[in-house]
Formats: C-alpha cells, structure tokens, sequence
C-alpha cells in the first residue's frame, strides 16, 4: 500500500515537471521572436540613444555635443538700416515786391517850328514862329510865340492870333497849314502858315 502511494506520488511528480518543462520550452520561442526593447530616451521620441548618458561615447554630463555654430545664441543678421533721407526742404521765395510800372508817357508834346519873318518886298513887319501842341496824331493846341509888333503890326497881329491860335482855333479845326488869310494882315498870315507847316512836318 505504501509502495503504490509512493508510486503515484512519484507519477504526479513527473507529469507535473513534463508539464512545466513543456511549457518554459514552449514560451522559449515566443520569447524569442518578440521585438527588442528599445531603451527610451529621456529626451522623449525620435531622440538617438547613443546620446542617453550610459550610452558609450556619450557626454558625461548628458549633455548632446553641439556643433561650434550652435554653441553661441542664435543671431540673426540684422537687416540693413535704412535711413530715410529727408525729403530737400523747398525754400519758398518771398513774395518779391510788385514792380513799380512806370507812368505811361503822355503822348502830348509841344513841337515848335522855324520862325520867318513877315514881310512885303524890302518892308519888314516883324518875326513870326508858331508853336503846337500834339496829342496822338491829332493837333489839339496851336500858339503864336512870336508875331510882329508896334504900329498898325499890333492889331494886324491880334487878329492873326485871334483866328489861328488856341484849342478851338482854325490850326485845331483843319489839322493842317491850308489857313485862310486874315484880311489886312495878309504878311503876318503868310509868315504864320510857313512856321505852322514846319511844326507839323516836325511832329508827323
């Protein structure tokens, strides 16, 4: 009895190592095929092992080895400063003083002729010149400057002036020498004639 106690005993024994033994070299393989571990970096994903700390050649202070560009703060050039240059200030000039336009000129003029003397063969009246005033192209004044004098002269002279001088006078009113004859005074008329012509050839 003790004998096939033992024997079952021994019985399980065996089965139970066949079975563990089964197993372990059935889980073997499993094993095997599984995927190697990765270390994890503790720099996070996509970081290379070989610069984890207890990688061999790796800083000792844990620290990636940096090429010399990197090593200083990142500078970025500066860009070129561009002054503006200020714009030529326009000086405005001052306002110039008006020009002071002359006056003008009166158009008015005196014109005096050559004088002639007033005389019937050897009889000498007198000394007569004549002078005009002239605006434009227009005879506006005429005046007797010299006339004969004395004697009967003076009122022969009188009515020589009386009829040809003046703004209203006959030189005014037909603009030329073509004068009549003041009766009795016929010397003196002509003498006034000569020097009218010759003021106005001067004048025109």
């Amino acid at each position: 009895m003790r004998r096939a106690f033992l024997a079952i005993t021994g019985l399980a024994a065996s089965t139970i190592a066949l079975v563990v033994f089964k197993g372990s070299t059935s889980a073997t393989p499993v094993a095997q095929n599984l995927p190697t571990a990765q270390p994890v970096s503790p720099a996070g994903p996509g970081t290379d092992p070989s610069a984890a700390p207890d990688a061999p050649g790796a800083d000792p202070a844990g620290v990636a080895p940096t090429s010399s560009a990197s090593a200083g703060p990142s500078t970025s050039p500066k860009p070129g400063k561009t002054t503006a240059r200020p714009s030529a200030t326009k000086t405005t000039k001052a306002p110039s003083a008006p020009r002071t336009t002359k006056a003008p000129q009166s158009t008015t003029r005196r014109v005096t002729g050559a004088g002639f003397d007033a005389k019937d063969g050897s009889e000498n009246y007198g000394y007569v010149q004549v002078q005009i005033v002239v605006s434009g192209n227009r005879i506006v004044e005429a005046v007797a400057l010299s006339l004969p004098t004395g004697g009967e002269s003076d009122i022969h002279s009188g009515d020589v002036s009386n009829r040809y001088d003046g703004t209203g006078g006959e030189v005014v009113q037909k603009q030329s020498a073509n004068l009549n004859t003041v009766s009795g005074a016929t010397e003196t008329s002509n003498a006034y004639k000569q020097s009218l012509r010759s003021a106005i050839e001067q004048a025109f």
